[in-house]
C-alpha cells in the first residue's frame, strides 16, 4: 500500500513523506474507519517523531490526492481510510458501526438530482444514517 500511494503522489509532482507514510502505514494496519484521534495515536505507535499537525497535513494531502477517503459522520466527525475499492458509507445512529455499501447504491437518486434540479450529489461523503440489523430489533 505505501508503495501505490507514493506512486500516485509522484504521479501528482507529490512527495511520500515521513508523516504521509506513517498515516497511511496506520491506516492500511487497522482497515477500519479511523478518527483523526484514533490515526494521531496510530501513527504515535508507529513514528512518534511525527508532530500532531503533520499528521493533519498529511490526511488532507493523501484525501486530496485521493488516497485517503474521509467521510463525515452524524454530528459533523470525520473519520478516515485507505481508498481501496469504491463505496458509499451507512453509520447506525444507535451502535455507531460504520458499514461500507456498494458504490452504486444511489446511482438512480443522483440521476433523478441532476434531471430534475441540475444537482450533482456527492454521496461518498457523507454517511447515510440509519438503524443496523443488530440494533433494529431493539429500536
Amino acid at each position: 500500500m505505501v508503495a501505490r500511494t507514493a506512486q500516485a503522489l509522484r504521479a501528482r509532482g507529490e512527495r511520500m513523506t515521513r508523516p504521509r507514510r506513517a498515516v497511511v502505514v496506520a491506516l492500511a494496519s487497522t482497515g477500519g474507519h479511523l478518527g483523526a484521534e484514533a490515526v494521531l495515536d496510530a501513527v504515535a505507535g508507529i513514528d512518534p517523531r511525527v508532530h500532531r499537525a503533520s499528521v493533519f497535513r498529511a490526511l488532507h494531502a493523501l484525501s486530496a490526492a485521493g488516497v485517503v477517503q474521509h467521510v463525515h459522520e452524524g454530528h459533523g466527525s470525520t473519520v478516515y481510510h485507505l481508498r481501496r475499492e469504491p463505496h458509499l458509507h451507512a453509520q447506525c445512529r444507535s451502535c455507531g458501526v460504520m458499514l461500507d455499501v456498494r458504490a452504486d447504491l444511489l446511482d438512480g437518486v443522483g440521476e433523478d438530482l441532476a434531471r430534475e434540479l441540475g444537482f450533482a450529489l456527492d454521496p461518498g461523503h457523507v454517511a447515510l444514517s440509519g438503524t443496523c440489523a443488530t440494533c433494529l430489533p431493539r429500536a
